[in-house]
């Protein structure tokens, strides 16, 4: 039977990068605490009991929400651990003691869809500040068209792009890879700009740096904490790409309906529809618009 030290390596060598990049914290975190001890000692109750202190000893964010987050990692870690001992064959299904865990309940998210003129807000920040307004300008264009996620963008390559029919090839959460229809503009934008910052190569990442690097998370991070600071509200909010999202899965939904929108976000199963109603519920706008027609008085939300 091996000890945590012995077998999380094991296990980080065989999941997704994306998959470390969130557990990984977590399984260094069961390292420190639990690395001599074997799979098979801990009980459900010493599990929750970490998870707990996991919760209590958080990083603390402004956006932090009593650290839920942490904890439902924490046990997902758990859990995607003892799977592997139980395909292993160390433990049985029966005997798997992160099963028995309950994780916190998830809170519904904070997001929601911006009104056009938050979006021009934030699309001055983004093409007026900063060492590059031409990339950062592009990357919102990008997002505001595709509502693709982040991992989209930094993957996009320039064998992706479909000048003739428009189209962008996104690669996806789940290792999933899928056209999404662009407007010529943002086509010939991105063309233009892979030109000048020496993507020739058909694999070669799109989106680059002055200096001719592929961007990394560290340029939208750089980006939104722009924003955050000249836009006192997507400060307060702390808005993010995430958002670009929600806005345009919710100008689709509204327009065009349900079954447009879960195929815009690349939702295709039966049960994704329920993950779409997530980016397209009415958003405070909505609710303040409905506020000033109820009371006669405008609101300065309602849209």
């Amino acid at each position: 039977m091996p000890t945590f030290a012995a077998y999380i390596p094991i296990i980080e060598a065989a999941v997704t990068p994306g998959t470390l990049r969130v557990y990984g914290s977590y399984w260094n975190r069961i390292k420190e605490r639990w690395g001599e001890r074997r799979l098979d000692e801990p009980t459900a109750t010493e599990i929750a009991g970490l998870v707990e202190l996991t919760k209590q000893n958080r990083v603390q964010r402004r956006n932090g929400r009593g650290g839920n987050c942490a904890g439902e990692h924490m046990v997902a870690a758990f859990r995607c651990l003892y799977k592997f001992a139980v395909i292993d064959e160390y433990i049985t299904a029966a005997s798997n003691p992160a099963a028995k865990v309950a994780k916190p309940r998830r809170l519904p998210s904070n997001r929601r869809g911006l009104p056009a003129k938050q979006i021009n807000e934030l699309v001055d920040v983004a093409n007026s500040t900063g060492n590059d307004p031409a990339l950062d300008a592009l990357i919102v264009r990008f997002h505001l068209e595709t509502a693709a996620r982040r991992a989209a963008a930094l993957k996009l390559r320039l064998r992706d792009i479909d000048e003739e029919q428009c189209l962008l090839l996104l690669q996806e959460k789940g290792g999933v890879f899928r056209w999404q229809p662009a407007s010529p503009t943002l086509i010939a934008h991105l063309l233009d700009h892979a030109q000048r910052r020496g993507c020739l190569e058909p694999d070669s990442r799109v989106l680059r740096n002055l200096n001719g690097k592929p961007i990394t998370t560290r340029r939208y991070d750089g980006l939104w904490e722009r924003c955050r600071k000249y836009i006192p509200w997507a400060d307060r909010q702390q808005v993010a790409t995430h958002w670009l999202r929600y806005t345009t899965l919710t100008f689709v939904e509204r327009r065009f309906g349900l079954a447009v929108a879960q195929a815009y976000a690349g939702h295709e199963t039966k049960n994704d529809a329920v993950t779409t109603t997530t980016y397209v519920r009415a958003g405070i706008n909505e609710v303040a618009a409905a506020l000033a027609a109820l009371t006669g008085e405008p609101h300065p939300l309602a849209s």
